[in-house]
């Protein structure tokens, strides 16, 4: 009997720790979090101003919206990361979509340790019963969550964990782990995630009863700190880049297509003109000291309303005066050499010394 007991002790235990870890997610207490009705992130149609790389002056003539970021499990306002509150912007082309993400923090980078690195994560509901609270609020334990039994409660996740990631480099969906057909990033853990709760956690491509060979990372994204200084680029060499501790901003930039070729409900799909629903982590040594999973801020307590906007008529013409800008600067580059052309040619004509001229004898023939 004791045998038996044993193991049956050992997994009475083992799914009580997976359960408390789930409730690591949702909210506990008296704690109280209110959400302004009218707060929203709006994602404007703009053309071509953005280029990925973590430094964000392309996005100056785009607004943000402000979140104050208090600790998931327990958002008292006394508790709040007191660096200040997260900015939010984004925009899409009509082909994809970007985030710009800024905070204010004291510089912190240990290579190859992203527990004392910040990092940041996006999440966006798939399912139409997907919550905020508990990741998707599928209540099926863990081990038998499955796509049939926690249908309608997907979320899509992005996540960078920037241990390694070098800074103004670009990270993501790259060809070694998209030949593997899932949402890995070996390279800089920038992360394709799709969930139902906190501990049905999968990478793209990767489920609870089969794996499939033909899921991507869509997603793409860099990190800066306004601390660093060579602007040129950095290589891993470099590391840590900057002087642990100075103050200063994170930046975070990312893109992904509005729409992508996912066929099992891992990737949410964005479509112009419509409302997605978004959320926002952040997560930051504080003091150091290394952070776990559930020790997030959070940039809200419910989701947070995605408007992926229409062009407007600001917009198009913000767009178009761009592209007309290029345009007209060509053909005025091609004018003034045409121009010039012609009037070399014709002072080149005006000073040819004229050829004399000859009569020509005309003999008789006889």
């Amino acid at each position: 009997m004791e045998r038996s007991f044993a193991p049956s002790l050992l997994a009475i235990a083992l799914l009580f720790a997976a359960i408390l870890s789930g409730r690591a997610h949702e909210h506990h207490g008296d704690s109280s979090c209110e959400m302004d009705p009218n707060v929203r992130v709006l994602a404007e149609y703009r053309q071509g101003v953005v280029t990925v790389d973590g430094h964000v002056d392309d996005w100056d003539g785009v607004d943000g919206s402000e979140f104050e970021l208090r600790p998931a499990l327990d958002p008292d306002e006394d508790k709040k990361y007191q660096g200040g509150k997260l900015t939010v912007k984004a925009i899409h082309d009509g082909s994809n979509i970007y985030f710009a993400l800024q905070v204010d923090g004291e510089y912190a980078y240990t290579k190859g340790e992203s527990k004392q690195c910040p990092s940041v994560a996006l999440m966006f509901q798939i399912g139409e019963n997907a919550s905020y609270d508990s990741m998707g609020g599928c209540a099926d334990l863990p081990g038998s969550c499955t796509s049939q039994s926690c249908q309608g409660h997907g979320v899509d996740i992005m996540h960078f964990s920037m241990g390694t990631a070098i800074p103004g480099r670009l990270y993501g969906g790259n060809i070694i782990d998209n030949t593997a057909g899932n949402g890995g990033d070996r390279f800089g853990h920038l992360v394709d995630i799709y969930a139902w709760n906190p501990h049905c956690r999968y990478l793209d491509g990767i489920g609870p009863d089969v794996n499939y060979t033909n899921a991507l990372n869509d997603w793409h994204g860099a990190w800066w700190h306004s601390s660093l200084m060579l602007h040129s680029g950095y290589i891993e060499e470099n590391s840590p880049y900057a002087t642990q501790g100075q103050k200063g901003t994170y930046y975070f930039e990312f893109s992904r297509p509005l729409r992508t070729m996912d066929r099992f409900q891992q990737d949410a799909q964005f479509t112009i003109g419509q409302v997605s629903k978004l959320a926002v982590a952040f997560w930051y040594p504080t003091g150091g000291q290394p952070w776990s999973k559930s020790q997030h801020y959070s940039g809200s307590c419910n989701w947070i309303p995605l408007d992926v906007a229409l062009p407007s008529q600001a917009s198009l013409s913000h767009s178009n005066n761009s592209s007309w800008d290029a345009a007209t600067a060509f053909s005025l580059l091609l004018s003034v050499v045409a121009f010039c052309i012609s009037v070399f040619i014709g002072y080149w004509v005006s000073k040819r010394k004229e050829v004399p001229f000859m009569p020509i004898e005309m003999t008789s023939v006889r």
